[in-house]
């Protein structure tokens, strides 16, 4: 491709960093919404990067919390997407920090493409009308112009902040008169029957150079900040790991309040594509659809006379008598039950989990790791059962633990197992025994997913008595 062909390229910069606390139990800061297949088959990140194909950009610039690289990286390849590069934050700093991150690291690469920058956990029902709306936008962002989208709204919402539209700008949009915070809603019917209000989508196209120029212009603290982060990076596998201590002194601030809302270079563009942030167990629904009594239901539910519920049931089955406006949502070591008025509150329990320091919202049951994933089975007084499955091809760490010793049996698949000295086979119905402080390591050398039981016993059985020695993901 010739380099007129590439700096012409959109770059898409999606930011996956966030937590999705709105959508507990489900979401959970180690597996976050945007990570989670909540509208299709697809996750909402696989679903944003497929959005793009049939426009002329340039491989997706991911931004992604270290602690999800893992999970990033597997989804991304899952959809044959092998060029995207992925830029690890090491702790969240907001919108503005992130997108200065993305524009530096394009002009260190000797461009100055249009950043196209999406949200990697919003739903988008029409992909036409929303590749139509990125294709008007170019014009205005090769004018100068910092153009955001602003949803065409349906309802009088008071969950979004919105956008007055100015001078008009032609059939691509218009100037920003102004931004508005979330409104009540007396407010928003106000500017329902008004018109000329659109709803702040948080999806933005601009040229890199322009978006720093005015960041440096309101905020140098950011550009210089992520400078310092960028020039301190690393690689790592597949990853660029930005210099720690330089991002932390980044302020924690949004794209909207450090540049959208004091350049006066802002512009929109209006939207109608089915959009939604799924932003809470209710915006969910709205995505998914009701049935007859205004249900939305997912997994093994039963209702009898109940109305305008969401249910979203896993591995557990839910039943519900004469419910009225309820989110009910399940899963394998929690339960949710809201007044759906009330959804939005549900990162206050978040907050209570988070004080107390239980673990509810950081795992779940369920946790992904590079080589697999396993599932706590049953716990007790000095013992632990795990369900652990190991991709084909995968390999745990070369690890020792000071306080447990560890019994695998095979259930299917074969083992790969080194035990102090010796390495040996172990396959369906057989088992082995790793005393305490004896250095091991297990491996899937076959073609099918390896599942084994383990059961751990001992004084102590945090996941943080683990010594590793080697390690293919850079984890030592």
């Amino acid at each position: 491709m010739a380099p007129a062909d590439i700096q012409n390229q959109l770059q898409p910069v999606i930011l996956a960093g966030g937590t999705g606390t709105r959508l507990w139990p489900v979401s959970r800061s180690h597996y976050p919404k945007q990570f989670l297949p909540l509208t299709g088959d697809q996750t909402l990140l696989q679903q944003t990067v497929t959005r793009l194909e049939g426009l002329h950009t340039a491989p997706p610039l991911v931004l992604a919390n270290v602690e999800h690289r893992f999970l990033a990286a597997e989804q991304l390849r899952a959809i044959g997407v092998e060029q995207a590069r992925i830029l690890l934050e090491p702790e969240g700093r907001n919108t503005a920090p992130a997108i200065a991150l993305a524009a530096l690291q394009a002009r260190a690469e000797g461009r100055d493409p249009l950043l196209l920058v999406l949200a990697a956990d919003h739903h988008i029902g029409d992909g036409d009308a929303f590749q139509a709306a990125v294709g008007r936008t170019v014009a205005l962002a090769e004018a100068g112009y910092l153009v955001t989208f602003g949803i065409v709204p349906l309802t009088a919402e008071t969950g979004y902040g919105y956008i007055q539209q100015g001078e008009s700008l032609g059939e691509a949009g218009a100037r920003v008169a102004r931004f508005v915070e979330k409104p009540d809603a007396a407010t928003a019917s106000e500017y329902l029957s008004q018109g000329g209000y659109l709803w702040n989508s948080g999806m933005f196209v601009f040229r890199a150079s322009q978006y720093l120029q005015e960041l440096e212009r309101f905020e140098p603290e950011i550009v210089t900040a992520c400078q310092s982060a960028l020039e301190g990076a690393r690689e790592d596998l597949d990853f660029l790991r930005v210099d720690p201590e330089s991002f932390a002194r980044a302020p924690n601030i949004s794209v909207d309040y450090a540049v959208m809302e004091r350049t006066d270079r802002a512009a929109v563009t209006p939207l109608a594509a089915g959009w939604s942030d799924i932003g809470s167990w209710s915006a969910l629904a709205g995505v998914r659809g009701t049935d007859e009594q205004g249900n939305t239901l997912r997994g093994d539910c039963l209702l009898e006379d109940s109305e305008g519920c969401v249910v979203d049931a896993d591995g557990l089955l839910v039943a519900g008598i004469g419910l009225r406006n309820l989110a009910v949502v399940a899963t394998r070591d929690a339960v949710l039950v809201a007044d759906r008025d009330r959804v939005q509150d549900v990162k206050r329990i978040v907050e209570r989990l988070k004080s107390d320091n239980r673990s509810e919202h950081v795992d779940h049951p369920a946790v992904y790791r590079p080589w697999g994933c396993y599932e706590c089975v049953d716990v007790g007084r000095r013992y632990q059962v795990k369900r652990i499955t190991v991709k084909p091809g995968a390999k745990l760490s070369l690890q020792m633990h000071h306080h447990r010793a560890e019994h695998w049996v095979v259930v299917s698949g074969t083992a790969r197992v080194r035990n102090g000295e010796e390495t040996y086979l172990v396959t369906e119905n057989q088992s082995t025994y790793v005393p305490i402080g004896q250095i091991h390591s297990l491996e899937n050398p076959g073609a099918i997913p390896l599942e084994l039981i383990e059961i751990q016993s001992g004084s102590y059985l945090g996941e943080d008595d683990i010594v590793r020695l080697e390690d293919l993901y850079g984890r030592v």
